[in-house]
């Protein structure tokens, strides 16, 4: 008998380094998780990631249990590092903060692609792109 699904959430660690402080901790005990038990499980998975920002799908069902799947990071996680930013812009129309080359958009694109709404590469990176426009951060063309 297939277990009932009662919640899911999706948060983001750091691979390898998530601790129960907040905002992990207290959202996955409002959620009936053991955060530590999670957290335990979360890191061993990640431990390979050594602080990469990553997401997660966690499914809780009936009797408490859960699982989750890792995702890849955020798009704007893998920017920034790319780029080589702090931040992204405030006001992306007016202040660039940073480039990428299309060699770096190709690279997000194919680790990304898993996780985007994309049915090819150049989709996904055209999907990259605009999501680094709004940061601020200029594609070359090339």
């Amino acid at each position: 008998m297939a277990k009932r699904l009662e919640k899911q959430l999706k948060i983001t660690a750091p691979g390898g380094q998530a601790t129960p402080a907040p905002p992990i901790g207290p959202a996955l005990g409002a959620a009936g998780i053991n955060p530590g038990q999670f957290i335990q499980q979360f890191n061993e998975r990640t431990k390979h990631l050594d602080g990469k920002v990553v997401g997660c799908l966690i499914r809780v069902y009936h009797d408490r249990t859960f699982d989750f799947e890792i995702k890849s990071s955020p798009a704007s996680v893998l920017i920034k590092e790319a780029s080589g930013i702090e931040k992204g812009s405030g006001s992306p129309a007016a202040e660039k903060v940073g480039t990428l080359s299309t060699d770096q958009l190709r690279a997000i694109a194919q680790e990304k692609f898993e996780d985007l709404n994309a049915g090819s590469i150049e989709a996904a990176m055209r999907v990259i792109a605009g999501t680094a426009r709004s940061m601020g951060v200029t594609v070359e063309e090339g």
